[in-house]
């Protein structure tokens, strides 16, 4: 069972194919805390070349991953945040403990240590099977869409 499903996490992000690294969000605790679903799959477009008979998600899409699941988090706090789009700031203490391959369910879990109206903080973990694979405290900026496409 999913609180937002692929359609519904569209409708806050502004990811999209091939970039839209979250299925279906399983957990949410409004300015808390929120649980994010990957399904890692043979057909994603880094294998081809992360690597060629040895697939394994890059750590830094994990790190990807766990933002878009905080920025679901965060943007859901803005009545106007078809408006808005969120910048990755920082990231700290990223480790990274385990391979991520093909079949692999990614959990993403993520809590909120700072969420403001333009600045967040938020400590990210990500699991398969019960076992963290990466964790990072990550950082986003909260920028207004409108500046962004005016550029």
């Amino acid at each position: 069972m999913s609180v937002l499903d692929s359609r519904a996490i569209q409708a806050i992000l502004p990811h999209r194919y091939p970039f839209l690294l979250v299925d279906k969000i399983i957990e949410l605790a409004p300015k808390t805390r929120i649980v994010g679903v990957k399904q890692v799959t043979a057909n994603e477009y880094f294998f081809q070349g992360h690597f060629p008979g040895a697939p394994v998600m890059p750590g830094v899409l994990q790190i990807e991953a766990m933002a878009q699941v905080g920025a679901i988090l965060a943007l859901r706090e803005f009545a106007d945040r078809a408006g808005k789009i969120p910048f990755f700031s920082g990231i700290e203490r990223a480790r990274f403990r385990r391979p991520v391959v093909p079949g692999d369910t990614l959990t993403l879990e993520v809590i909120a240590l700072r969420i403001g109206s333009k600045v967040q903080k938020m400590q990210g973990v990500a699991r398969v099977d019960g076992q963290v694979t990466a964790e990072a405290e990550i950082m986003c900026i909260i920028g207004d869409r409108e500046k962004v496409e005016e550029k």
